[in-house]
């Protein structure tokens, strides 16, 4: 009994030195919350309230551009930069003392430093001198507060002398354009002090000296670079510099997307157009940093991504031989004593049935500045900036305009004969042709069968030595209302900022009306033309041209092209509403035009083996090009539209060459168009031989809508080929 009283006697006092363990043990947590709470509160209240986090965003490198076969187009070129970050807490004097020591460490142009930039270096570096260009009645004034600090600064920058700005050293110079660029970003956000010809020595001595350079570092930038040089150059845009940041009609919205002020971003065209896509997601930090500015953390929220790739519909192999043609070509015509005016040409070449741009060409004759000798540059932006008046190339929109009003019907014949209207010059074609239907008008390009038919079209009648009467508003407007189904004095949509529609004629005069019909009147520009015979040739479907055929995110293997994000698929505008036959029925005269008896193209055209169709144009125009002394000098503006093969059309094509000559002169628009179309074939079948899928890269069917129209049997007299029209 005892031994058990004894055992049991041990258990309460050892659970009553338990509980009253956990009882000291709580009471010191309790005491020490209290005076963490109590004591130190409002110190540590006052910690966090002086602290806060910014989160910076740091640029990654743009998206690149690849031709339709992986051909890097546009890339980034890496470049050894240095950077300077300028904290919240720098201080103007901090960092003039940061700039004198990397002044010592790296060379930088100063000759672009703009005046007002030297007159603000100048005061922070003479602030007595400074001070003494402001009178005593004027510090009075300010005390008085009848000035302000504005007003006293802005009359000290007024009272610099050119004697003062001279009086700064070569060294002073180069301080002060390194000043103003890491004066020029925003706090937190390293800005570019340097990334052009950064030597390998100023990049060394910079990174061995950073920890007396606070705020400097040394990184990788890169740089736009275009791997073909100035081929499709004017198309494929332009990116600002870091210097010139962004555009200041655009700042306010870049601003609000995200953009930091000295941001690059694209300037023009494709590089403009797909700045969302190409730019990337930037990398994100965040600073911790206290109420004075000082940082006290930083972690990296995002790693950030470069932008997304473009892969072009365009065939670079293909676009090089095109843009060699074209100067051969105009070399050569301008060897011609009556070409002294032209000085531009243009060929897009287009898949009918999917509205991708194989090539888009453009070159222009320009005087170099220093040395005085004419030379070719790049002109592919005039495809879609600059129109024209393009002549009989358009003469498949007015016979289908006069089949849908019903002014004829297929196969109607007319008399071409001189048109003798009264008070009016005799208007006639280039040749008498007689009795002729719409097959042979399209064949031989019979200005009189176009006549005829937008006389009827709009109410009219012919009858000779009297005036023309017809009701020339309903004419006009709707041809024009027609024409534009086409593409024809409309946008074509093409992914583009700048594109024009051309311009109408002022006037609605009858005569003006006939002139309209054979394309003499409104101009149009050659991505329009290319639009108007890919309508016809795929039987009717107006469909949207692009440059861009793919957009795809980047790859980490530089070999390879990451996955698709978007493919961009054919877009059709609109259905010509007209009836198929009708659309065959010109497809039918336009192979006519190329192959058969004196077809206006049958001695360029006849010999090719990929079966083309299409239509020549020549219009009397009126120079207004740059030479302001020979404006309004009249020329002759040469076109031509093509597709082949004819009975099952994969390209289209578009020729324009303004102000060809004057009198008479070579058919460069035959020459330059024939010659593309071979070079298109040619590759096409180079590249089949070496591969069998090599068809796609050169831009072949790749949307399977095969025509199953059946071309028109028909049986034309034969004539003399025709050399002019």
């Amino acid at each position: 009994m005892n031994k058990k009283s004894k055992k049991k006697s041990k258990v309460p006092f050892r659970l009553n030195m338990l509980f009253f363990a956990v009882f000291m043990l709580f009471s010191i947590l309790v005491l020490r919350l209290g005076e963490l709470q109590i004591v130190f509160g409002d110190d540590f209240k006052r910690e966090i309230e002086r602290t806060e986090d910014v989160t910076v965003s740091n640029p990654v490198p743009r998206g690149k551009m690849l031709d339709r076969s992986g051909k890097v187009i546009v890339d980034n070129t890496p470049l050894n930069a240095i950077t300077y970050t300028k904290q919240s807490d720098t201080t103007t004097k901090d960092m003039l003392e940061t700039a004198e020591k990397l002044a010592k460490l790296i060379d930088l142009d100063s000759s672009k430093v703009p005046e007002r930039d030297k007159k603000d270096f100048w005061i922070l570096i003479h602030p007595e001198k400074a001070k003494d260009k402001i009178t005593a009645k004027e510090w009075n004034l300010l005390d008085q507060k009848k000035l302000d600090n504005e007003k006293i600064y802005k009359l000290q920058l007024d009272r610099i002398t050119n004697e003062d700005l001279n009086s700064l050293t070569p060294q002073e110079l180069e301080t002060c354009a390194i000043w103003r660029e890491m004066n020029s970003g925003y706090s937190l956000t390293p800005q570019i002090v340097k990334n052009k010809d950064v030597t390998p020595e100023e990049f060394a001595a910079v990174s061995e000296n950073l920890e007396n350079l606070p705020g400097v570092d040394t990184t990788t930038d890169w740089d736009r670079n275009y791997v073909f040089g100035d081929t499709l150059k004017s198309i494929l845009g332009e990116v600002s510099s870091s210097e010139s940041g962004l555009p200041k009609e655009q700042l306010e919205t870049y601003l609000a997307k995200g953009y930091s002020r000295n941001d690059r971003v694209g300037k023009s065209y494709l590089e403009l157009k797909y700045e969302d896509v190409l730019r990337g997601e930037k990398a994100k930090v965040k600073n911790v940093t206290d109420k004075t500015g000082k940082v006290l953390s930083t972690d990296v929220i995002s790693e950030g991504q470069r932008g997304k790739d473009l892969v072009l519909t365009i065939d670079m192999d293909l676009q090089a031989q095109v843009d060699k043609i074209i100067e051969e070509e105009m070399w050569k015509a301008k060897q011609n004593p009556n070409t002294g005016l032209m000085d531009r040409a243009f060929v897009v070449l287009m898949n009918p049935k999917t509205g991708e741009i194989l090539a888009m060409s453009g070159k222009q004759l320009v005087k170099n500045k220093e040395t005085g000798k004419m030379e070719m540059r790049d002109y592919a932006q005039g495809n879609i900036t600059s129109s024209y008046n393009v002549g009989s190339a358009v003469k498949g929109a007015t016979i289908l305009t006069g089949y849908k009003t019903g002014a004829i019907k297929p196969g109607d014949t007319q008399l071409d004969e001189p048109l003798v209207i009264k008070n009016t010059q005799t208007k006639k074609s280039w040749k008498t042709f007689g009795r002729i239907n719409d097959l042979r008008a399209l064949q031989v390009s019979s200005n009189v069968y176009m006549w005829k038919t937008v006389i009827a079209m709009a109410h009219g009648q012919y009858v000779p030595n009297r005036p023309l009467v017809l009701d020339s508003d309903y004419g006009f407007d709707t041809m024009r209302k027609s024409f534009s189904q086409f593409g024809l004095g409309s946008r074509t949509g093409i992914d583009l900022p700048n594109e024009t529609t051309g311009f109408p004629g002022p006037e609605k005069k009858p005569g003006l009306l006939l002139d309209f019909a054979i394309g003499q009147y409104d101009t149009y520009t050659p991505i329009q033309l290319a639009q108007y015979i890919a309508t016809i040739a795929n039987g009717g479907y107006r469909i949207e041209p692009h440059l861009v055929k793919e957009i795809r995110d980047p790859s980490e293997n530089t070999n390879e092209l990451g996955p698709i994000v978007q493919e961009i698929q054919p877009k059709v505008l609109n259905r010509l509403d007209m009836k198929d036959d009708w659309i065959k029925r010109v497809q039918e005269g336009f192979r006519m035009v190329f192959q058969v008896g004196d077809g206006t193209g049958v001695g360029y055209w006849k010999s090719a083996a990929y079966n083309p169709a299409g239509k020549t144009g020549t219009a009397e125009a009126f120079y207004d090009g740059s030479d302001k002394t020979k404006r309004g000098t009249p020329v002759w503006n040469l076109s031509l539209v093509s597709f082949a093969p004819y009975d099952n059309p994969e390209v289209s094509m578009a020729v324009v060459v303004p102000w060809a000559y004057q009198g008479s002169g070579p058919s460069i628009n035959h020459t330059i168009g024939r010659r593309v179309m071979d070079a298109y074939f040619d590759l096409k079948k180079a590249r089949a031989a070496a591969e069998p899928t090599a068809e796609q890269n050169a831009g072949g069917n790749l949307l399977d809508t095969t025509s199953t129209s059946t071309p028109v049997e028909t049986t034309p007299t034969a004539e003399t080929t025709e050399q002019t029209e």
